[in-house]
């Protein structure tokens, strides 16, 4: 592909992405940045095998944006400026009503209390009709668990969402999890598990994983899928482990001599768990914030 036609592809697709980048990022100098930096990707690329132009620059704008997103939480910046008229963007009979809302400041106050991931999500699903299957690779997730995130950001959105009763209800399928899993009842996990729960683990985990299973630990990839296979894997395990928020979100840690060891982070919709994803790396335990919780 030259690069003219390929600027010529970029040009028509500019206001679609510059609308995605604005609700990603609620700043239009910084949705312009995104989507200059997506024109820069685009033109260092081998495009060759691409079938959907429009669809790859919307995910390359999106991973953009979401970089920017978690740089910004780090520095706890406010960019949320004025919204241009010409940033609306064509949408369904559904979506006009929350798409007119955003056309003032309001709703980009409320995005901008999100985790970036659910930001993502709630924006690219809601406002643009992306499949949540395309959305789980840009974050990083299961689909599933991509499919809550945007669930959260809806309630928060609609003004719906109750984080206390939220978190004391995952707390407690936590608690459950943890407690038939200490107590190898294989049936309760199962009935705890979605039956298209993932289960990821870095390359910490899966390596003291290998390590240690003579010595019982369960023998761990870095994706395992399904509430049996979960379910076999954690039977009789996490004797250690204690319940914590992590990040703002229940999950439990392992601890020694004070310190956080390790992670799990749980990901629970519809009072079942989704996704499990184990921490180990030191770096990753270091940058998170832990608050361990009180047995109950």
């Amino acid at each position: 592909m030259n690069e003219e036609w390929l600027a010529g592809q970029f040009e028509a697709n500019r206001d679609h992405l510059r609308s995605v980048a604005y609700r990603m990022l609620g700043s239009a100098n910084d949705a312009e940045d995104a989507v200059q930096e997506s024109w820069l990707r685009l033109s260092r690329a081998d495009t060759s095998e691409v079938e959907n132009l429009g669809g790859w620059l919307t995910t390359v704008t999106a991973r953009v944006c979401l970089d920017m997103l978690r740089s910004r939480k780090s520095r706890r910046e406010d960019p949320v400026d004025e919204v241009p008229a010409q940033e609306a963007v064509a949408a369904g009979p559904e979506q006009e009503a929350l798409l007119a809302d955003s056309m003032g400041p309001a709703l980009l106050v409320v995005l901008e209390t999100l985790a970036p991931a659910e930001r993502l999500a709630f924006v690219l699903h809601d406002l643009f009709a992306v499949p949540f299957d395309e959305i789980a690779p840009i974050v990083g997730r299961s689909t599933a668990a991509t499919r809550q995130l945007a669930s959260r950001a809806r309630r928060r959105v609609q003004g719906a969402d109750r984080p206390d009763s939220d978190l004391n209800r995952q707390r407690k399928v936590v608690d459950a999890f943890l407690a038939a899993s200490r107590d190898g009842n294989f049936d309760a996990l199962l009935s705890l598990l979605d039956p298209d729960v993932e289960l990821r683990a870095d390359e910490t985990t899966v390596a003291a994983s290998v390590a240690n299973h003579d010595k019982g630990a369960p023998l761990l990839s870095a994706r395992m899928t399904g509430a049996r296979e979960v379910a076999t894997a954690f039977s009789g395990k996490a004797r250690g482990a204690l319940p914590a928020l992590i990040d703002g979100n229940v999950g439990a840690v392992w601890m020694y001599r004070g310190e956080v060891m390790g992670m799990f982070v749980f990901e629970v919709e519809d009072d079942r768990v989704v996704g499990i994803s184990l921490v180990n790396d030191k770096e990753q335990v270091a940058a998170a914030e832990v608050e361990v919780l009180p047995s109950r």
